[in-house]
């Protein structure tokens, strides 16, 4: 499948015509429509109802344009990061979190240290799906992740057999959460009675499903629950939960304030809570002098060596930098 073709695509949507959407194209009619009969091929389905006027997209062409936009999103991202990395040097070291840990943990802990220290850094704060960051670090797309690290997790366990080791930050709580009431939480999981509970859950691209999944499982009596809303991201899920539609699980680092403020409250007993590591990976192999600065300054400040990726332990935990 050709970037191009994605484009054409795209501008035919827009424009809801052959004629001058291959204009906009700079491209001949006839050749303009060749690619969209090719694209349309590549995906083995019609993209393009053509028999209404204005032009239309089938059901298969309405489930293909946000991915075709996510697509040419993350193309012409890539290359501007790839250009951005050429242009200051090896010397810059790619760091890759999600938005939440951005929002938290980086900028309070790290981003003072990589100030210090001088440090430059490409900053990756991404929606990627949990796999997405162990294959960036193996391939070398980045040089650091910083992510969530729980039992239930299971996309780390490739860099436990690889030349890999981490560090673990701190700790945070992964509670459930609800707006608040005029009676306390709107929603509770030890209300007792047998309505559901309606849920607001992450998307199996998102590492912390497996996290929520484990803590309702493992309760004998584990309310019925009704998922009503998955988003791959924290922030998204605390945006829902802020408007009433359900409770949720979030770290607490990413609600406290909405928790000081009464505007969310706990919405379970301690049972239902699940305690995060905060680790930041890097791969070994990796032999670039500023990731190995970085790596002492974060092992002086967590007063901690590196501990391999794939070692035995008990997972005992420093004093949390909180």
């Amino acid at each position: 499948m050709e970037i191009l073709w994605l484009r054409d695509f795209e501008a035919l949507v827009a424009q809801k015509n052959f004629s001058r959407a291959a204009e906009e194209r700079n491209v001949s009619q006839p050749a303009f429509s060749r690619r969209i009969r090719a694209l349309e091929e590549e995906v083995g389905a019609k993209l393009i109802n053509r028999q209404t006027l204005p032009l239309s997209l089938t059901a298969a062409g309405e489930v293909f344009l946000p991915q075709a936009r996510l697509i040419l999103r993350t193309y012409e991202e890539t290359l501007e990061r790839c250009q951005t990395v050429d242009a200051a040097g090896e010397n810059v070291i790619r760091f890759a979190t999600t938005q939440s840990l951005y929002l938290t943990h980086y900028k309070t802990h790290i981003a003072p240290l990589v100030e210090q220290g001088g440090l430059e850094i490409d900053l990756n704060s991404t929606s990627w799906s949990a796999s997405q960051f162990v294959s960036a670090l193996q391939q070398r797309y980045c040089d650091v992740i910083l992510t969530y690290w729980h039992p239930a997790m299971d996309f780390l366990s490739p860099l436990e057999v690889a030349n890999c080791e981490y560090l673990t930050l701190g700790r945070d709580d992964f509670i459930p959460v609800s707006k608040s009431g005029a009676d306390g939480p709107l929603f509770h999981l030890d209300q007792g009675d047998k309505k559901s509970v309606p849920l607001l859950s992450y998307g199996t691209v998102s590492a912390l499903r497996s996290v929520v999944d484990h803590s309702v499982r493992q309760q004998l009596k584990a309310p019925k629950t009704l998922v009503v809303s998955q988003s791959a991201l924290a922030i998204s899920v605390k945006a829902m939960i802020l408007e009433g539609f359900g409770l949720g699980w979030l770290p607490r680092e990413l609600c406290k304030s909405e928790l000081s403020k009464g505007l969310l409250e706990i919405a379970g007993s301690e049972k239902f809570s699940q305690q995060l590591e905060i680790r930041l990976y890097r791969d070994n192999d990796n032999q670039k002098p500023t990731l190995k600065k970085l790596w002492r300054d974060m092992q002086a400040l967590t007063g901690k060596s590196g501990t391999s990726a794939g070692a035995d332990g008990d997972h005992s935990q420093p004093d949390d930098l909180n």
